[in-house]
């Protein structure tokens, strides 16, 4: 698959790279979920120009110094005095070189140097301070250990806290480029195939590049390649997120499952596991490792009790409500029972993720300055699946999803939206919308 979008960030490390090849050295910090692109994006930007690239691996630190040294030697045939086995020096007899010559250092999978040796940080903060001024090295770090990459560059204790001229968060593709990318590679896909694509990938790169590269772009035949023996699917959630949350992850685990399978209130999480309190774990998912958000009915008080938890990760919210529910039809290789309950709940799961889908493009036309749902506890007759304050003063626009036009219900919804604006928006003119697969 060719490389796709990403043109803002990209022109943002040409700058960069600009910057440190002609006034003085720069460190950009490129972060992100795995599998969202961050080397492809990186590579593209030092394309055709002088660049080191090194990957720590999980290694002892003078096998990879050795390594590394090959790496530079051949990169940029710069000489490595021999005997060199830590980073340190390594570290900065590259900045030594940076003093004579303009080249781009690009680190991979930084954070795996507190596994090494967690002292690089402070070595590295040393050297960089002490010939940034007067080098001309691009220096990009990227990582996918999101807490561990917020830890070495946003905590006020870490040495490397404030040493980035720039810090780049890779997201997801947007709609558009979903929709270029299937129209490029199955022109004569239905927007149920866009929605199928969009709800078991999220946007993720690297998913979209192997249904593409495999040409399984219809709904049955994505379902089919994912659910299968030896699929790179299958251990996927678990492999993106043990090292995340470390060896307690089975708590953690339990409770994303719960909510991807939609018990999505503490109360519900709780009982879910027990009648064990999560309030903790809840905390740190959100704010220490950012795989779940809280949610509150649209303009509602920020310490009301209507609260809702969401797993924000398309492919993760998919991966554990199948994959990790239904994990012992994996393990007998009962490919095909699992594919059938996939099939079956497809409507309805579709169905959920085609509100995503669209409060995600309403987000990407810019024009609201507000987008949610509304409800009331206890009161579900009265829930409106999205409500988006436009960016102009007292406007707001109502939508009623569902994946079938038929199934829309006028008349009902014109009760809630008359309750929603007498609770929440008595002063707003109001756009009512049903959208449907019709409206992708």
């Amino acid at each position: 698959m060719r490389f796709y979008n990403r043109i803002k960030e990209l022109n943002e490390l040409k700058r960069i790279q600009s910057l440190s090849f002609n006034d003085y050295s720069r460190l950009t910090v490129v972060t992100g979920r795995r599998r969202i692109g961050k080397t492809s994006l990186i590579m593209e930007s030092v394309e055709e120009t002088p660049t080191v690239y090194l990957f720590v691996g999980r290694k002892n630190e003078a096998t990879l110094c050795t390594e590394f040294a090959q790496e530079i030697t051949r990169s940029i045939n710069a000489f490595v005095p021999e005997g060199i086995i830590s980073f340190h020096s390594l570290f900065q007899h590259l900045m030594e070189i940076a003093s004579t010559r303009v080249f781009n250092l690009v680190i991979d999978e930084f954070q795996e140097f507190y596994n090494i040796n967690p002292s690089v940080f402070s070595d590295m903060q040393n050297i960089w301070d002490q010939y940034r001024k007067k080098t001309h090295m691009n220096l990009i770090v990227s990582g996918s250990v999101y807490s561990l990459m917020l830890k070495i560059f946003q905590n006020t204790k870490e040495p490397l806290f404030g040493r980035a001229d720039n810090i780049i968060k890779l997201s997801s593709f947007d709609i558009a480029t979903l929709k270029e990318i299937i129209h490029d590679h199955y022109p004569a896909y239905t927007n149920d195939d866009l929605l199928a694509l969009y709800s078991f990938t999220g946007g993720i790169p690297k998913y979209v590049e192997l249904f593409c590269d495999n040409r399984v772009l219809e709904v049955n035949s994505m379902i089919e390649f994912m659910v299968r023996d030896n699929s790179p699917f299958a251990d996927e959630g678990k492999n993106l997120l043990i090292e995340e949350l470390g060896k307690n992850y089975a708590t953690y685990f339990s409770i994303i499952g719960s909510i991807s399978g939609g018990q999505n209130t503490q109360p519900e999480i709780e009982a879910a596991l027990g009648n064990k309190h999560v309030g903790g774990q809840l905390k740190r998912l959100i704010e220490d490792y950012g795989l779940i958000s809280r949610e509150r009915p649209l303009l509602s008080k920020e310490r009301t009790q209507t609260v809702r938890y969401e797993v924000h990760d398309c492919f993760l919210r998919f991966w554990f409500n199948y994959f990790y529910r239904h994990r012992s039809y994996i393990e007998i290789k009962n490919f095909d029972a699992l594919q059938q309950i996939i099939k079956n709940d497809y409507p309805t799961y579709s169905g959920i993720m085609l509100e995503r889908y669209f409060k995600q493009k309403f987000a990407e036309s810019f024009h609201y300055r507000m987008i949610g749902s509304w409800w009331e506890h206890k009161k579900n007759q009265y829930e409106i699946d999205i409500v988006a304050l436009k960016s102009t003063k007292k406007e707001a626009v109502v939508a009623e999803v569902k994946r079938q036009k038929k199934n829309l219900k006028p008349d009902a919804f014109a009760i809630k939206v008359e309750h929603l604006k007498k609770k929440v928006l008595p002063k707003y003119n109001i756009e009512t919308l049903f959208l449907s697969l019709e409206d992708m």
